[in-house]
């Protein structure tokens, strides 16, 4: 015969109904913050062990793709010096591409500039800001002013941006200021763009005759 499990009441007082309660509550929030823990420390070990596992091999495909663009540019170097010399290509240019015979590939090799300015910058632009102190002081040439000091205005690495130049130059011409037009050029004289980067891109013509990026990088495959 099986047993019968016996159940005892027990009589409480509402006091130590109160007590045993928060004695409950007290016990699950515990619990709880315990199986958070765990929780937390297993995540951690399933990123520690993923992180572990694939970074050497990501590693390994950064060094395969610093491998095969220096591959890419030493093949193409004899190119170059040739394109520069019978097609009369600048120095400075900043992209190259060449296309196969049949039309359906191509390869452009390049570079990325950033705006660089040598110290001689700033006689330039305190030649336009002493133009701007000689501005009458109504509505209209404080809104002139306002432009230029927005065009004056440097990124967070301290630098004009050299698109911004360019329009003060416009701006310059059309005052017929010689001193705004003089500060201008002595700033496009300070401009050295410097290299950030080299970049080489794959392309090949799809069956619409669209011309398709090869992926080369991890967030365009």
């Amino acid at each position: 015969m099986e047993k019968e499990e016996k159940t005892q009441q027990v009589e409480m007082t509402a006091a130590e109904q109160l007590e045993f309660e928060a004695f409950k509550t007290q016990r699950e929030a515990k619990e709880r913050k315990r199986r958070e823990r765990e929780n937390r420390e297993a995540y951690k070990a399933i990123v520690n062990e993923a992180i572990d596992t694939i970074f050497p091999e990501l590693q390994k495909v950064s060094e395969s793709l610093q491998s095969e663009k220096s591959k890419v540019y030493e093949a193409f170097q004899q190119a170059l010096v040739m394109k520069a010399d019978v097609y009369g290509i600048k120095e400075e240019q900043n992209s190259n591409t060449f296309t196969n015979s049949a039309g359906n590939r191509r390869i452009v090799l390049g570079q990325y500039t950033v705006d660089n300015y040598d110290d001689t910058v700033n006689e330039g632009i305190a030649k336009v800001k002493e133009f701007i102190g000689s501005l009458a002081k109504d509505r209209e040439s404080s809104m002139l002013v306002n432009a230029i000091l927005k065009l004056l205005s440097k990124d967070q690495k301290g630098n004009l941006k050299a698109s911004r130049v360019i329009q003060l130059r416009k701006m310059a011409e059309e005052s017929g200021n010689e001193a705004f037009i003089d500060g201008v050029r002595i700033i496009q004289d300070a401009y050295r763009p410097a290299v950030s980067k080299y970049y080489v891109r794959a392309e090949y013509m799809d069956e619409k005759q669209q011309w398709k990026n090869v992926p080369l990088g991890m967030t365009e495959a």
